[in-house]
C-alpha cells in the first residue's frame, strides 16, 4: 500500500490544478469536487490538500486571496495561474501516456472471468 499512497500524493496536485482550471475555489470545495468527480474513489483530506495547495502557491502555479463572506468567516480562494495551466497541460499529457502504457500491459489480463479494463 505504500506505493499506492505515493501514487496518490503525486496525483493530488494535478487533481487540484484540474479543478481550479474551471474556476477559482476554496479548499473545502476543491476537496469535495475531487471526491464528486471521482465518485468518491479519491479522498482529498485536509492533511494532504492544504500542504499541496501551499506547495502549488510556492511554485507559482496557484495564487490565493481572502474572500469575505456575508455569513461566516473569511475563506481563502485559490486560483490557477498561467504557470499552473502550463504545468497541468504537461501533467495531463504525461498521465495519459503513462495510463495508456499501463493499460497496454495489463489490458488483456482476465480477473474473475472478465477482462480487466477498468480505469486506474
Amino acid at each position: 500500500m505504500a506505493q499506492e499512497n505515493e501514487f496518490k500524493k503525486g496525483s493530488l496536485q494535478m487533481l487540484i490544478l484540474a479543478v481550479l482550471s474551471e474556476q477559482p475555489n476554496h479548499g473545502y470545495a476543491i476537496a469535495r469536487e475531487i471526491e464528486s468527480r471521482s465518485r468518491n474513489a479519491l479522498q482529498a483530506g485536509e492533511g494532504a490538500l492544504y500542504p499541496a495547495l501551499r506547495g502549488l502557491e510556492r511554485t507559482g502555479q496557484v495564487v490565493s486571496r481572502w474572500e469575505m463572506q456575508e455569513s461566516g468567516p473569511a475563506r481563502r480562494i485559490y486560483e490557477l495561474t498561467d504557470e499552473g495551466r502550463g504545468k497541468l497541460a504537461a501533467q495531463i499529457t504525461a498521465w495519459r501516456l503513462f495510463s495508456e502504457a499501463v493499460e497496454t500491459v495489463i489490458g488483456k489480463i482476465e480477473i474473475g472471468g472478465t477482462p480487466h479494463a477498468q480505469p486506474i
